[in-house]
């Protein structure tokens, strides 16, 4: 992309020394290496609040369903007062066109999952911080994971997959809701979401197929759920397997020993005996020596020479 994507991010795992007890939890990774490939915007809902840095913890006390935000010692309840500034930080970060966030896990505010709430009973419950569900229910299909499942590569990678997709469809929308431009968008995306989901694929493009009856913005709403659901479903070895041989339907001008070399790939990645990367790259140098358009095109082969892809 020419410009680099707007990802949120809760601003202590940048180094923002804003936690309750004055430090932070800074994420090298997050900052140092993504940091420079995606334009981190940091947000910290208890100091945006109003709330000083050293502060009293806090913890979320009621119903999972709409729990107060209670300081654990002396009890003062600024549930109201975060309330107040989620209203206002929402609209800021629509305005910045975010295209994904990275949540601080557990916190009573921004965890994403997993977040203890303390019923009147006595009871521990988990739920989700207050900042967290507001993101969430206002921009419900944005892509959104918390710190510590980034440490997963695979988990990593697909966040920033859906969030590159989420910028590209926000992009394609700013020409209108046009139907040849939803087609070229679904080719560019067909191999990953055959990667993903080849019966939501099916479902999607008898979708585009049937387009003529329905309007563009029925059409739109309806893809884009699919789009979104598919991208959530797991990437595994048999499907990318699938991929790389239904490619090889497109590239038979290679020569004999050109498509020897990439079948061993093929079979050597679905043993796991090497990186998808491998076959991908082979594939990648045909489709640039033969100038295979609709390969050289394809967002699922381009996505492991983008920076943001590298573990």
């Amino acid at each position: 992309m020419k410009e680099r994507i707007k990802i949120g991010i809760s601003a202590c795992l940048l180094g923002e020394r804003v936690r309750y007890d004055g430090r932070d939890s800074l994420d090298h990774y997050l900052r140092y290496t993504m940091g420079s490939l995606v334009e981190w915007i940091p947000v910290c809902p208890e100091v945006g609040c109003g709330l000083p840095v050293p502060r009293e913890p806090m913890q979320l006390v009621g119903h999972p369903e709409n729990p107060r935000l209670i300081t654990k010692y002396t009890g003062k309840d600024y549930t109201e007062l975060m309330n107040r500034w989620l209203r206002r930080e929402i609209k800021r970060l629509r305005k910045e066109q975010i295209c994904g966030f990275v949540f601080k896990s557990r916190s009573p505010s921004s965890g994403l999952r997993g977040v203890r709430i303390k019923t009147p009973d006595g009871r521990i419950l988990k739920g989700y911080g207050l900042f967290a569900k507001a993101v969430m229910e206002n921009f419900p299909d944005l892509p959104v994971e918390d710190n510590e499942r980034m440490y997963n590569p695979a988990i990593r990678r697909g966040f920033f997959m859906r969030a590159c997709i989420y910028r590209r469809w926000k992009d394609m929308l700013k020409g209108g809701m046009k139907k040849s431009s939803l087609r070229s968008f679904h080719e560019a995306h067909k191999l990953t979401l055959m990667a993903h989901g080849p019966g939501r694929l099916k479902e999607m493009e008898e979708l585009l197929y049937s387009a003529k009856k329905s309007s563009s913005r029925v059409v739109f709403r309806q893809y884009y759920s699919l789009l979104m659901e598919t991208l959530k479903l797991k990437c595994t070895v048999r499907k990318n397997y699938n991929v790389l041989k239904h490619i090889l339907s497109y590239l038979k001008c290679c020569t004999p020993d050109e498509m020897r070399a990439l079948k061993k790939g093929m079979d050597d990645y679905r043993r796991g005996e090497i990186p998808l990367i491998v076959p991908v790259t082979l594939i990648n140098h045909f489709a640039e020596k033969y100038g295979l358009n609709y390969l050289r095109k394809q967002y699922y082969l381009n996505t492991f020479i983008e920076p943001c892809f590298l573990d």
